[in-house]
C-alpha cells in the first residue's frame, strides 16, 4: 500500500455528499472533510470522481482461486482481491467441517486478523458459519452439522476472534444458548434452518440480531407458515442478503428492502470469485463455476462469485435505489450490526476506509485505513 494525504470528488457523508476533499490523517484516520454540499442527481450527471464508504462483507468464503478452510495464506489473497473490487473490511467466513479442519483454518486466520496486511482488505475477525445449523437446511454446507458448543466456540475463539455465529435454533439446544454467546459479545444471527416463526422469533427475544443469507437454505414465508423468513420480515432490523440476483429475485430484495430497515449486502463469495469458469473448492466440497454462478454437482447454488462492487451496481441499476441508499447497504448496515461507529461512514474521526468510483461506478481507487491499495 501507498500512502495519500486526501482524496477529491464527491464525497458521501453521513449529512449528504460533498464536493470537495476527504483529508487522511497520520493515523489512518479521517482528518477533515471539506468542500460544499451537492445533490445526489448533480453527482450522478457530473464526471467528477465518487467517493464512498469502503464496502464492508460479513460473509467472505473465498475470492482468487483461494478458500477460507485450506489454510496457509488464502486468506491473504482473499482479502487481497476483495479489496480490488472496494472491499475494505470484511470478516473470513469458515464451512460446516469437523473440528480438525476448523481448527487448522482459525490458526491461519490468527495473524491476518490481529494486524493489517498490504493491500488487501482487513479481516476484523470470522464469521462462524455454521456447524451448528439443520442438517435439513445445509445449502452448500458439507454435511458435518451438530448442536453448538461452548467449548468449541471458545476453543476457536482463543485461536482467531469470532464475531459472528450463523446457528438454526431449533437444533439441539441452541435456541438456550443464545443468551450467553450475546452477553459474551458474540452476534448471532439465524441461518441454515427449518425454524418455525415462533422459533425465529423467539431467538430473536433472546438476543439473535440478524439473518443470514435472507431467503436461502431457511425455511420460507407462506401465509398460514410464515417460517423463518416471515419472522425476518416482521421484526428483524438486520439482515444479509446476496444481491448476485441468481440467489434472490429482485422482486423479493425489494419487498425485505421494505420490511427490514437495515438489510444489507453481502458476497457470500468463493474460491472462484475472480477466476475463470471451472472447478474449485468450498470447505471439503469441490464446486463448478459456471453461467455466472457456483454450483454443487446436483445444481445447488453453492455461494457466489459476486464482488461488491458488482452489488453496488446491482443495486442502483437493478433495483433502483438511489447511491446513497445502496452505499449505506454495501456498508454502513454492516458497520452497524457489528457494533463499528468508525467504519462504514466518512467522517472525521472514522477510519479513512473508502472507494473512489467513477460515474459508471467502476472501481478507481480503494484507501484501506488511509493507505491506498494496488489495484490490478
Amino acid at each position: 500500500m501507498s500512502a495519500r494525504t486526501s482524496l477529491q470528488g464527491h464525497i458521501l457523508t453521513p449529512a449528504g455528499f460533498v464536493h470537495g476533499s476527504l483529508h487522511l490523517g497520520a493515523d489512518g484516520r479521517i482528518a477533515a472533510i471539506t468542500g460544499e454540499p451537492v445533490s445526489e442527481a448533480q453527482v450522478r450527471e457530473s464526471s467528477a470522481p465518487i467517493v464512498l464508504p469502503g464496502f464492508i462483507d460479513l460473509h467472505v468464503h473465498g475470492g482468487a482461486g483461494h478458500d477460507i478452510m485450506e489454510g496457509g495464506d488464502a486468506a491473504w489473497h482473499v482479502a487481497r482481491l476483495h479489496a480490488q473490487h472496494g472491499t475494505t473490511s470484511l470478516l473470513a467466513t469458515t464451512m460446516t467441517a469437523p473440528q480438525s479442519d476448523l481448527d487448522a483454518a482459525f490458526a491461519a486466520l490468527a495473524p491476518l486478523c490481529a494486524a493489517p496486511a498490504p493491500n488487501a482488505a482487513r479481516v476484523l475477525g470470522v464469521h462462524l458459519e455454521g456447524p451448528y445449523i439443520s442438517e435439513a437446511r445445509l445449502g452448500a454446507q458439507p454435511p458435518f452439522a451438530r448442536p453448538a458448543s461452548f467449548d468449541e466456540i471458545h476453543r476457536l475463539h482463543a485461536l482467531a476472534p469470532i464475531r459472528l455465529i450463523t446457528l438454526a435454533p431449533e437444533v439441539g439446544g441452541n435456541e438456550a444458548l443464545i443468551a450467553q454467546l450475546v452477553a459474551e459479545g458474540f452476534k448471532v444471527q439465524l441461518g441454515h434452518t427449518t425454524g418455525s416463526y415462533e422459533q425465529g422469533v423467539a431467538a430473536l427475544r433472546c438476543g439473535a440480531t440478524g439473518f443470514t443469507h435472507l431467503f436461502n437454505a431457511m425455511s420460507a414465508l407462506h401465509h398460514r407458515e410464515p417460517g423463518m423468513v416471515g419472522a425476518a420480515l416482521a421484526h428483524a432490523e438486520f439482515a444479509e442478503v446476496i444481491p448476485d440476483l441468481l440467489h434472490v429475485h429482485p422482486g423479493a430484495i425489494h419487498a425485505a428492502l421494505r420490511a427490514i430497515p437495515k438489510l444489507y449486502c453481502v458476497t457470500d463469495s468463493t474460491s472462484a470469485a475472480g477466476m475463470p469458469d471451472g472447478d474449485y473448492k468450498l470447505g471439503r466440497h469441490t464446486v463448478t463455476k459456471c453461467m455466472g454462478g457456483v454450483r454443487l454437482a446436483d445444481g445447488t447454488l453453492a455461494g457466489s462469485v459476486l464482488s461488491m462492487d458488482q452489488a453496488l451496481r446491482n443495486l442502483v441499476t437493478t433495483l433502483g435505489l438511489s447511491l446513497a441508499d445502496a452505499s449505506c447497504r454495501v456498508s454502513t448496515y454492516a458497520a452497524d450490526h457489528m457494533g463499528l461507529s468508525d467504519r462504514g461512514r466518512l467522517q472525521p474521526g472514522a477510519w479513512a476506509d473508502a472507494v473512489v468510483l467513477n460515474r459508471d461506478l467502476q472501481v478507481q481507487a480503494v484507501c484501506v485505513e488511509g493507505n491506498e491499495v494496488l489495484l490490478k
